[in-house]
């Protein structure tokens, strides 16, 4: 039986997995974890995210806005990502358990 990916659904949590990740104390493993499966390039969108995180919550003390902006910009990105490069399912799948588990 052939497993069928759905790639918006996976896009999403992933995006929802990084972004809470991105705001943990435990980031930084996370973020090796995404420069060794996904590359430098989501290594420095993943980077960006975590100092945006970090300067909404010293600018506005928390407000949820700013991780849900990062989290719809992670959608897109993880989707476009998925569509180029369906192979990197599974490492986005373990990565979104991962963000979950932080």
């Amino acid at each position: 039986m052939t497993m069928v990916i759905h790639q918006p659904r996976v896009a999403w949590d992933g995006a929802r997995a990084f972004v809470r990740a991105a705001g943990s104390p435990h980031s930084e493993g996370f973020a090796a974890r995404v420069l060794s499966r996904l590359g430098s390039e989501m290594y420095g969108h993943f980077a960006d995210t975590r100092q945006r995180l970090l300067t909404a919550l010293v600018e506005t003390g928390g407000d949820r806005f700013a991780a849900d902006v990062e989290a719809g910009k992670w959608r897109v990105r993880l989707e476009d990502l998925l569509r180029t490069r369906p192979e990197l399912a599974d490492s986005v799948i373990e990565l979104t358990n991962d963000g979950f588990e932080i």
